[in-house]
């Protein structure tokens, strides 16, 4: 793994010890790097999140609702503080829970905004304030899934917000170029995360992909945090505006290895048992 010695990095949205950005956190800690982590208000006042970033040597934490103007502007005010800054992860996302499964069509107005605010324009109103922390170039990184490329059940609303997002990267890549600051995402496999956990059935996503996987898996949050360090790192430095997939080749697959029919037979019968309990009685079928 490369060296991060001497390099400073910011973390939006660790949750808990599931998030992949506490794996990314953990892996830049082996690095020799230093972090501060940002969180929502709610996460940070149950004290969890500390407890657990002072076993890796994190002391710093900020509380920081990106939907909330004032709660951002006071974040940002301790966090020049710390600059210069090397690196920014960007790993938040959120919607409505209740409208995270069903039809995609159902998507209110307020929560489309909401979601679209939150789990995509975040990244630009991150990036905006931490390019002058960034005085000497450095890289920021966005996690995303694939489902902009296409439809996933009761993905819905947060399909669009990850097209947004990759469309920011892109954009952001472009006009951060000339002071030395790369922009890039990664595309990880479903993994069991605290954001995910909101969206309907998406272990059934889970058994998909290692069906669809050439590898017969998902890759790990240990694999994706290291690819994330890659990506903060010094090795990295002629990338930007690139999507980098960790997903052990999910997405590579128009249809998944013959080998792996037992997986995907698994999977697909997993998917029609739960689809059919979730049918009126009277749409049932034997």
């Amino acid at each position: 793994m490369f060296s991060l010695k001497d390099t400073y990095h910011a973390i939006f949205g660790v949750a808990n010890q599931d998030s992949i950005c506490w794996s990314i956190a953990e892996c830049i800690r082996a690095a020799g790097g230093e972090v501060v982590l940002i969180s929502h208000p709610a996460i940070v006042r149950k004290g969890r999140l500390q407890k657990i970033a002072s076993s890796i040597g994190i002391h710093d934490i900020f509380p920081c609702d990106v939907s909330d103007a004032e709660s951002m502007e006071e974040c940002f005010k301790k966090l020049a503080g710390y600059a210069p800054f090397d690196g920014v992860v960007h790993g938040i996302a959120f919607s409505n829970k209740d409208e995270l499964r069903g039809r995609f069509v159902d998507t209110t107005a307020d929560n489309f905004k909401e979601t679209l605010e939150i789990s995509a324009h975040s990244l630009t109103a991150i990036a905006h304030r931490m390019e002058r922390m960034m005085p000497n170039g450095g890289s920021i990184l966005t996690l995303t899934f694939d489902a902009w490329e296409g439809t996933y059940p009761n993905y819905n609303v947060m399909a669009q917000a990850k097209a947004a997002l990759r469309t920011g990267m892109l954009y952001l890549a472009a006009d951060f170029g000339e002071g030395n600051i790369r922009v890039n995402a990664v595309s990880a496999s479903p993994e069991d995360t605290p954001s995910a956990r909101g969206i309907g059935n998406f272990r059934l996503i889970g058994k998909f992909a290692e069906a669809m996987s050439p590898m017969r898996r998902r890759a790990t949050k240990d694999e994706i945090a290291k690819t994330a360090v890659f990506l903060l790192g010094p090795g990295s430095t002629g990338i930007t505006g690139q999507t980098i997939y960790v997903d052990c080749g999910a997405s590579s697959s128009t249809m998944p290895p013959a080998r792996n029919a037992d997986l995907m037979a698994e999977a697909m019968a997993s998917i029609a048992e739960t689809y059919q309990k979730e049918l009126p009685d009277d749409e049932k079928t034997d």
